[in-house]
């Protein structure tokens, strides 16, 4: 039982007078008489963990009692010193998040969320601090060139919107574009930035085409008319960049006839699933993993040659964590012959992170400096130490992240392959 206060004061008051004291027999001096004073966690300066709770969507940070366990599953502090407890702690201790390099290390992968008994929301949290960071110009210079570009050409790779489709000339089977087609289709495929532009994401573009076309999909693309989604900007503080190209995008969705919108990438199934329909939009969306094996007894007989590799999968945060899926990717990798799939430690709802949310895909330079390896690179050495001889993805961002941290840590003997490359392997050979 708790001393009465007044039994406490008197107790507080002969500590002061006295430098050895015996209370009802025990004796209290020396260090741990202090648990009758002050707690020294009242002498810091609140402003600014208030100046981040303060800020509409920032508010939970201050719910943090310091239980650590998002410390135990932040992807960033298994290769560096990084949680939301640790950055709560910091604003206690005075660092100003809005300043600070802090800021910008969180992928926003929701790993801490998944564990969190308070309820900390860093992918509310972040994206409130960084919107201030980025109206105040406190942004890292290569995150700036991204947003100039998707600003200036409607993508983070700063290419000319009428090579949008430039990829469909190699893909080896017609890829309508829906403009030209005049007429009304059962699948708007939204093919997303990297695999419209980047080498490797078109090799993953060009199989989906040759898998839907083998299906007999009705499909189109937008082609030139497709902007970025722009999701990754937003949670990385440009709110008005992802406004913007949210407009465009939903103008252009809405000018054509079609039953069911396919997307490349995860990111792009959180905007328009979760963010889009904010601003007005809300149609059926399927990631292409979800599409697919909806198709899967049509598919499954075309899938003639083996592959006789053992393969790991990397669940991505947005398709995984945001979005719950974790099944439709393995269902497709389990229906490849010869394929013997391995799961690795971290998988699923604890799945790591590739580092490429939240802004992280422009920011590795940045966040070099922070940490003792990438993101990419640890996942690259959990897949080789789990036998994996493929490291299988379903995620544009990942492909190029994953095969540049096989080479940096020695394992260019690791192939990285989206699941539509490994689909079209088994349908075409090769």
């Amino acid at each position: 039982m708790p001393l009465p206060v007044e039994q406490q004061k008197v107790i507080q008051e002969a500590v002061k007078e006295h430098e050895h004291l015996v209370v009802d027999g025990m004796d209290i001096s020396g260090h741990w008489n202090r648990m009758f004073g002050q707690r020294v966690i009242f002498d810091y300066d609140y402003a600014n963990l208030e100046k981040v709770t303060s800020l509409p969507g920032g508010e939970s940070l201050g719910w943090c009692y310091g239980c650590a366990k998002c410390t135990a599953v932040c992807p960033i502090d298994i290769v560096g010193d990084y949680s939301p407890r640790k950055i709560h702690r910091k604003t206690q201790m005075g660092i100003d998040l809005f300043t600070s390099d802090d800021l910008w290390l969180c992928t926003t992968c929701m790993n801490c969320l998944r564990v969190c008994p308070k309820e900390v929301n860093m992918i509310q949290i972040m994206p409130a601090v960084r919107e201030q960071a980025v109206l105040a110009g406190n942004v890292p210079e290569e995150l700036q060139k991204a947003f100039e570009d998707t600003a200036k050409y409607g993508n983070p790779l700063g290419q000319s919107q009428r090579k949008r489709a430039a990829w469909t000339k190699t893909a080896g089977v017609p890829v309508p574009i829906i403009k030209d087609l005049g007429r009304p289709v059962d699948v708007l495929w939204y093919v997303g930035s990297y695999p419209s532009y980047h080498p490797r994401g078109q090799d993953a573009a060009r199989a989906a085409a040759r898998i839907f076309n083998a299906l007999g999909i009705d499909f189109a693309i937008l082609g030139r008319e497709e902007k970025d989604d722009a999701d990754s900007q937003r949670l990385a503080g440009e709110i008005g960049l992802f406004e913007m190209m949210a407009e465009h995008n939903i103008s252009v969705f809405e000018k054509y006839e079609w039953n069911v919108m396919v997307v490349t990438g995860p990111h792009e199934y959180n905007a328009f699933k979760n963010e889009y329909p904010k601003m007005g939009f809300e149609r059926p969306i399927l990631h292409y993993t979800q599409f697919l094996v909806q198709h899967l007894d049509k598919l499954k007989p075309l899938l003639k040659h083996e592959i006789n590799r053992t393969v790991t999968f990397h669940d991505p945060c947005y398709l995984g964590r945001h979005n719950g899926e974790y099944d439709a990717p393995r269902e497709l990798l389990r229906a490849i012959p010869g394929l013997k799939l391995v799961e690795m430690g971290r998988c699923r709802e604890n799945g790591y992170c590739c580092g490429g949310g939240g802004g992280g895909m422009w920011l590795d330079s940045f966040t070099q400096n922070h940490t003792t390896m990438r993101l990419s690179e640890r996942r690259v050495l959990e897949a080789v130490e789990y036998g994996a001889e493929v490291l299988s993805v379903c995620c544009p961002f990942e492909v190029s992240r994953f095969e540049d941290g096989a080479k940096s840590t020695g394992n260019d003997q690791l192939d990285v392959l989206d699941i539509l490359e490994l689909l079209d392997q088994s349908m075409n050979g090769g």
